[in-house]
C-alpha cells in the first residue's frame, strides 16, 4: 500500500511521476477539493507577484505556472515583465517571486535590462517589507550561469528584502528543480498567510504594476492552458514535414531551406514572432565514428538503453561539455588543450573550440582519452534547437514554417555539420514525422495597432519573423507601413523570399525594401549601414510611433544595429549620446524597440 508523504499530499510517494507532473497535479487535486466545498471561500488577501525575465519565453511560461500554483492555494497572483515594474511599485509589494533567463555573456534578457538600471540606482526604495525569491534559467555551458538571477538575489538581499526561499539555478533541464521551486515557494507562502486554498485567481488592489492576475496572452487564457499547449519537449507534437525546398542560390556560400510542418490534429496555435522547437537526432555516421573510436558497438547498455540509440537521440555529442574539457585537462595537463585553459583568456578558448566536437577533443586526447563508461556522464542532454517561425497562422492555416541555414563545415579531413539543421536538410524526408513543440514569444509580436508603422531589421535568416509579420498584416487587412531592412553576402545566391517581397511590395504591403549585401562591392556594407544612410527617414517613422524589431546574431549583428539606432536619434535629436540612450530606453518600455536575437 503506498504511504503518503509527510507533507499531506494525496499523491503516494512511489507515484510514476515526474517532479513537473506531481506539482501540477497537487494544484488540480487541491482545485477539485475547493470545487466541492458548500461555502464560497473568502477572496485572497495575499498577492503574489511574479516578476519574469525573459528571452525565449520560458521565464514567462514558468510565470504563468506561479499564477496557476499560487491561485491553487488560495493566493492572488499576477505576472509582469520585469522591465514594467518600477522601483517604487517594487517596494510596494510584500511576497515577489523572480523567474529570470541569463541572456548573452552574463547579460540581463532584453525585458529586464531597465529594471536593473533601476534598482542599481543610489535612490532606489529600500525593500524591508518584501519577501522574495529567485529562480533563475540558464545553461552550464556558458561561463556566466544564470547571472542575471544571481545579481537579482543578491541586489534584493542588499536593499533589505527577506529572502523566502533559497535561489535555485537552472539548468537547460529546468522542468523539474522549477516545479520543486515552485511548490516549495507557494507552500510557504500560502502556510504563512493562512491562503485556503481554490481561490479564483484575482488582482488585488494596490501594489505592483498593472498586469493581468491570470498571465492572459489577450485571450483571456493562460498560455499554459492554450490548445496544443501539452506538447512539449518531453512530449513532442510528431509534425509530418510537408516541404523542404532550397531558397539559397546553389553557388551560395550558404544553404539556406525553407520548410513547412503540417499541424494536423495537435491543437497547436501560435503567433507570429512565436518560435517553433525541433527535436533532432544525431548523424548516424558521426554516431558511429564515435563508437568505433571508443572501441564500442553501441549494443552497450547504459541506463536500461543501448548506448547506440542514447548517442543518436538523447546525448549532446557537437559541442564538447564543460566537464568533459575540465576532465581531459586533468587527464593530459600537457595537451594544447590545457594550455589554453591555463591561460584563462574565455574568448581564446572559444576560439580554440570552435568548430570541434567531442570527437574531435577525443582524438586530440589520444591515449589519455576516457573510455565509454567515463565519457558518457560528461555528455550533457540533446536540446531541441529553436527556430523563429516565418509563417503567419492566418495566412497558413493548420502549417508553420522555418527558414533555416544548414551548418555545414570542415575540410577534407573532416566535415562538420550542425545537429538539427542538417537531420531536416539530410535526413528527413518530406512526409517524415519530426518532433516538434511551440515556443511562444510573447515579447515579439506584430504591433496591436494595426495603423502602427513597424520597421523590421533581420539580415539572412533573421528574415524568418519578418515574412510571417508582413504576411500578417497582409492578412489582417493593416494599414500601418512596413519597411524591412534585409540583405547577405550576395544578392545574385542569396536574396531570399525575393519573389514574396517584390510581391508584397507591388501590393503595397512592404512600403520600404532596403537591401545591403555586404560582398557585391569592395566595402562592405551591412543593414546598419543603411540605416544610417536613411537616419532622417528612419527618425521620423520613430516620430509617428512606429515599432523597431531586430531578428537575427546576438554576437554582432544586433549590438552593430542597436549602435547604428543610437547614431541616427543623437544625429537627428542632436541632444547628445545621453539624450538617444534615454530615447532608446523609452521606445523599450513602450516595447517599440525588442528583439528575437541569438
Amino acid at each position: 500500500m503506498s504511504v503518503l508523504p509527510p507533507t499531506g499530499s494525496l499523491i503516494p510517494v512511489d507515484a510514476p511521476f515526474s517532479a513537473a507532473q506531481e506539482s501540477w497535479l497537487a494544484g488540480f487535486i487541491a482545485g477539485i477539493a475547493a470545487a466541492g466545498k458548500k461555502s464560497a471561500a473568502p477572496a485572497p488577501t495575499t498577492t503574489v507577484d511574479v516578476l519574469f525575465g525573459t528571452q525565449t519565453g520560458n521565464a514567462e511560461s514558468l510565470a504563468d505556472q506561479l499564477v496557476a500554483g499560487a491561485a491553487a492555494r488560495g493566493l492572488g497572483g499576477r505576472a509582469t515583465a520585469l522591465d514594467d515594474v518600477s522601483p517604487e511599485q517594487l517596494a510596494g509589494m510584500s511576497h515577489v517571486l523572480v523567474v529570470t533567463s541569463t541572456y548573452g555573456e552574463g547579460e540581463m534578457p532584453d525585458n529586464a535590462g531597465l529594471f536593473w538600471d533601476a534598482v542599481q540606482a543610489s535612490t532606489v526604495p529600500r525593500l524591508e517589507g518584501l519577501q522574495y525569491a529567485v529562480l533563475g534559467l540558464g545553461d552550464t555551458s556558458y561561463d556566466e550561469f544564470c547571472q542575471a538571477g544571481k545579481l537579482i538575489d543578491t541586489r534584493f538581499e542588499q536593499l533589505g528584502a527577506t529572502r523566502l526561499h533559497d535561489r535555485v539555478d537552472c539548468d537547460v533541464d529546468f522542468e523539474d528543480p522549477a516545479a520543486l521551486w515552485t511548490a516549495a515557494v507557494l507552500d510557504r507562502v500560502a502556510a504563512e498567510t493562512g491562503a485556503q486554498p481554490g481561490v479564483q485567481p484575482g488582482a488585488a488592489p494596490g501594489g505592483g504594476a498593472g498586469a493581468t492576475a491570470s498571465a492572459a496572452d489577450g485571450t483571456g487564457a493562460s498560455r499554459a492552458s492554450r490548445p496544443g499547449s501539452q506538447w512539449t519537449k518531453r512530449n513532442p507534437y510528431p509534425a509530418r514535414l510537408v516541404a523542404n525546398r532550397l531558397l539559397s542560390d546553389p553557388r551560395s556560400a550558404k544553404e539556406i531551406r525553407h520548410y513547412e510542418f503540417d499541424l494536423g490534429d495537435s491543437g497547436i496555435t501560435y503567433a507570429a514572432g512565436d518560435a517553433l522547437a525541433v527535436v533532432p537526432r544525431n548523424d548516424d555516421v558521426l554516431v558511429g565514428d564515435l563508437l568505433a573510436h571508443l572501441g564500442a558497438t553501441g549494443a552497450e547498455v547504459f541506463d536500461g538503453r543501448t548506448v547506440r540509440d542514447l548517442l543518436r537521440t538523447d546525448r549532446e555529442v557537437r559541442t564538447p561539455s564543460k566537464d568533459l574539457i575540465a576532465d581531459l585537462v586533468q587527464r593530459e595537463p600537457s595537451s594544447e588543450l590545457a594550455a589554453v585553459v591555463a591561460h584563462g583568456d574565455k574568448h581564446e578558448l572559444d576560439r580554440w573550440l570552435w568548430g570541434r566536437d567531442v570527437l574531435d577533443l577525443l582524438r586530440d586526447a589520444g591515449a589519455n582519452a576516457p573510455g565509454l563508461d567515463d565519457l558518457l556522464p560528461f555528455l550533457r542532454p540533446l536540446q531541441a534547437r529553436q527556430y523563429s517561425i516565418s509563417s503567419s497562422p492566418l495566412a497558413h492555416p493548420g502549417r508553420v514554417h522555418l527558414t533555416v541555414a544548414s551548418v555545414r563545415y570542415g575540410d577534407v579531413n573532416r566535415r562538420h555539420s550542425g545537429v538539427a539543421s542538417t537531420h531536416l536538410a539530410d535526413r528527413v524526408a518530406v512526409g517524415d514525422e519530426v518532433g516538434v513543440y511551440l515556443q511562444p514569444n510573447a515579447a515579439f509580436s506584430v504591433p496591436a495597432d494595426d495603423d502602427a508603422p513597424l520597421v523590421m531589421v533581420g539580415p539572412g535568416t533573421g528574415i524568418a519573423p519578418f515574412r510571417g509579420f508582413l504576411h500578417e498584416r497582409a492578412a489582417r487587412g493593416a494599414t500601418g507601413r512596413n519597411w524591412l531592412f534585409f540583405g547577405d553576402q550576395h544578392r545574385d545566391t542569396d536574396f531570399v523570399y525575393r519573389d514574396e517581397l517584390t510581391d508584397l511590395q507591388d501590393s503595397g504591403v512592404l512600403t520600404r525594401l532596403d537591401l545591403a549585401f555586404s560582398r557585391d562591392q569592395a566595402e562592405k556594407v551591412y543593414v546598419q549601414t543603411r540605416m544610417r544612410e536613411q537616419s532622417a527617414e528612419l527618425y521620423r517613422w520613430l516620430e509617428d510611433g512606429a515599432t523597431f524589431t531586430v531578428c537575427g546574431d546576438a554576437s554582432r549583428m544586433a549590438k552593430d544595429v542597436e549602435t547604428a539606432l543610437l547614431t541616427v536619434i543623437a544625429e537627428q535629436r542632436g541632444r547628445g549620446d545621453d539624450d538617444a540612450a534615454e530615447y532608446l530606453a523609452d521606445l523599450r518600455r513602450a516595447k517599440r524597440y525588442v528583439r528575437d536575437v541569438y
